[in-house]
């Protein structure tokens, strides 16, 4: 399952985070089963940090540079 974690699409593991927020609210869970799940949920949004900082990292920018032609440069988030 390890590997299938790490091969999963950004889509596919928020749409498990959201099944994990579910099942954890609905409070049916014993404490192991809320545990594991627990793990398995923060194992998901580990991934989903680094697919979202690989996807910023390929980002550029198109903008429009003298004689209105157009250049292509990396995009750099402004920090917060």
């Amino acid at each position: 399952m390890a590997t299938r974690k790490k091969n999963m699409k950004f889509e596919e593991a928020i749409q498990r985070l959201e099944e994990i927020v579910n099942v954890i609210e609905d409070d049916s869970l014993s404490l192991e089963e809320s545990i594991k799940i627990f793990q398995e949920g923060m194992e998901l949004a580990a991934i989903c940090n680094k697919k979202l900082d690989e996807a910023e990292r390929r980002i550029s920018v198109i903008m429009k540079g003298e004689n209105n032609n157009l250049t292509e440069e990396d995009f750099i988030p402004e920090e917060e």
